[in-house]
């Protein structure tokens, strides 16, 4: 996508996914700008913030976690319809459960 940033190299925390998600934005709500987005708690709308998720994967995570009883670790995104190992990596750092 254009004008995403992908910070490499250094660990992931609220200044860094704040940033990424804050550049990759553009319209952005400010949920990502304060820490990692909580897998647990996000709305649709927040979780659509994040790069690569649009309204209708924002969904899916949702559906997941309710079907699901929520999220026990990161790794379980994986799991969820739409999201593979690219998309994966792009979101671990800027997710938390």
């Amino acid at each position: 996508m254009d004008g995403e940033q992908i910070v490499v190299g250094t660990p992931p925390g609220p200044s860094t996914a704040g940033g990424a998600a804050g550049v990759a934005m553009g319209s952005g709500g400010g949920s990502a700008a304060t820490g990692p987005v909580s897998l647990n708690t996000a709305t649709v709308e927040q979780l659509d913030t994040l790069p690569g998720v649009g309204p209708v994967l924002a969904q899916h995570i949702v559906d997941y976690r309710t079907q699901h009883g929520g999220f026990r670790s990161i790794n379980e995104l994986r799991e969820v319809n739409g999201i593979g190992d690219r998309r994966f990596a792009d979101l671990q750092p800027l997710v938390g459960p």
